[in-house]
């Protein structure tokens, strides 16, 4: 259950379920009786319910919660944006098995309810709310009264998550068949309160044909494929991960990196320090080993090494060195055969002329996962970070050649060939200093131990956000790899 479906799948997912013999009048019937059954799980006294319906297949959906609703005895009011004649398709059969009233909107309505129903407008929305719809909306909001909507909240566009001009704050969402990237990107996923998935009909087989490209992260994804060491394992075979270092003053964010690389299963970890840094480093540092690098060694040639499995390097690293410096490492690091992480000052060293970079890391046969916040992805990819998230994930995956990690609340994890993941499970108090630092780490030490690098960056992903749920409020970034053991101890045991 964890595909996410375009409008234009979901679309194509009911045509081809009607293809079967169920009509589209029995899918509006059974899409209407599951919102029906959910509100009256939630609300089981009979309390005055407002129904809102739109004039297309969502208000169908609506009227037929309303005519069950006034079949139990339950005190219904029905209001249809447009009225009577407005209705059009297979809302029109709705409609004439509804003998109630219909009334015309007014906030006096909404003071009567108890509960409100949404059934304004679908997921395929596609231009700004205004008018009469615009004003049920602005009321229904100021009035604080639960409200579940019918498959995403009104306003809210299922693609992209996005607000056309207003939506409906919802207490509870139900939807169909699968969830859309509307309903967890952001700002979408703030409208929709839970969600509920209903099964109307739609028979699974249909995403064969349909293919899903995009999907909601967990554990279901990639927890056959997370490292378990077996019984002949030993350091050297768990993999081993290079952490480059800035200068002393810098190397807080490496540190940060090593550790959760470590903590994540990597059986080496090494911090590539500079000369200068060694003492402040060593200090810090146990189980972590320290490679003093002078300066007239290049990065390259400690990257060189056979022996490393995968390096991080961003974080804090460039410490005040010039930007072509910066470019220069990053450039001889993407030349060497190991799996790469690139984080913060290896992305944004590359702002002027991003094209350098993907250039070079089109042409390796090595993995390569980049990082990039809200600002370091518009410094590197411009005009992409105008889109919608899911899309500037999958096109700077594509131009790259790499795999993205577009962070956030709501992180995109997008793949050249234009797989995408959509998390979820992030905590607002994830939102710290040196966080980001945390997750390279974890990447790392998941690909040193052989894990495909899509699949390791999304297992990390979700294990950056379960661990930052475990602890809770007052979280910083040190706390998050000392988390990792028990949520991978979870993952890896078997349930007996």
């Amino acid at each position: 259950m964890l595909e996410l479906l375009s409008n234009r799948q979901m679309a194509k997912a009911d045509a081809m379920t009607i293809e079967t013999g169920l009509s589209g009048t029995e899918l509006m019937e059974n899409a209407g009786l599951a919102v029906f059954a959910t509100l009256s799980q939630l609300f089981p006294a009979p309390s005055p319910v407002l129904i809102l319906c739109g004039p297309g297949n969502n208000g169908g959906d609506g009227l037929v919660v309303a005519r069950h609703l006034a079949s139990q005895g339950r005190e219904v009011q029905l209001v249809i944006l447009g009225g009577r004649q407005a209705v059009r398709g297979e809302a029109k059969a709705m409609l004439a098995q509804w003998h109630g009233d219909v009334s015309p909107f007014s906030e006096r309505l909404i003071e009567k309810a108890d509960v409100i129903v949404d059934a304004l407008f679908g997921a395929g929305l596609n231009r700004a709310i205004e008018g009469e719809a615009a004003q049920m909306i602005t009321a229904v909001n100021a009035s604080g009264k639960p409200v579940v909507s019918v498959d995403i909240p009104s306003g809210v566009s299922g693609d992209t998550g996005a607000v056309c001009g207003t939506a409906i704050k919802a207490h509870r969402t139900v939807t169909f068949f699968r969830r859309k990237p509307g309903h967890v990107l952001l700002p979408g996923r703030m409208f929709c309160g839970g969600v509920h998935l209903a099964d109307i009909g739609i028979q699974s087989e249909v995403l064969k044909t349909i293919t899903p490209a995009a999907y909601l992260n967990g554990p279901a994804l990639w927890q056959q494929r997370l490292p378990i060491p077996d019984a002949m394992a030993h350091k050297y075979r768990r993999g081993h991960v290079a952490v480059a270092s800035g200068p002393a003053a810098h190397t807080g964010a490496a540190r940060l990196a090593a550790r959760a690389a470590l903590r994540s299963g990597a059986g080496l970890v090494t911090l590539v320090v500079p000369q200068d840094a060694v003492t402040v480093a060593a200090a810090q540092l146990t189980a972590i080993m320290i490679r003093p690098r002078s300066r007239r060694v290049a990065l390259h040639d400690v990257l060189g090494d056979p022996r490393l499995d995968c390096a991080v390097i961003g974080p804090g690293f460039s410490g005040g060195l010039p930007g072509r410096k910066t470019q220069d490492e990053v450039l001889g690091a993407v030349a060497t055969a190991v799996a790469l992480v690139l984080d913060a000052d290896a992305l944004t060293a590359f702002e002027a002329e991003p094209e350098t970079l993907f250039a070079a890391l089109r042409k390796r046969e090595a993995t390569t996962v980049l990082t990039p916040h809200a600002g370091e992805f518009a410094r590197l990819f411009g005009a992409l970070a105008d889109h919608d998230k899911l899309t500037a994930a999958r096109a700077a995956a594509q131009m790259s050649g790499a795999i993205v990690v577009y962070k956030g609340a709501d992180t995109v994890i997008a793949a050249p060939d234009g797989r995408a993941v959509i998390n979820a499970n992030a905590p607002a108090w994830l939102a710290t200093a040196g966080a980001g630092d945390v997750l390279a780490g974890i990447i790392a030490g998941l690909m040193a131990q052989g894990m495909a690098g899509f699949e390791a960056a999304c297992a990390a992903v979700w294990l950056h956000g379960e661990a930052a749920n475990r602890f809770g409020p007052g979280l910083i970034a040190e706390d998050l790899p000392e988390q990792l053991p028990q949520v991978l101890r979870e993952l890896l045991q078997p349930t007996e």
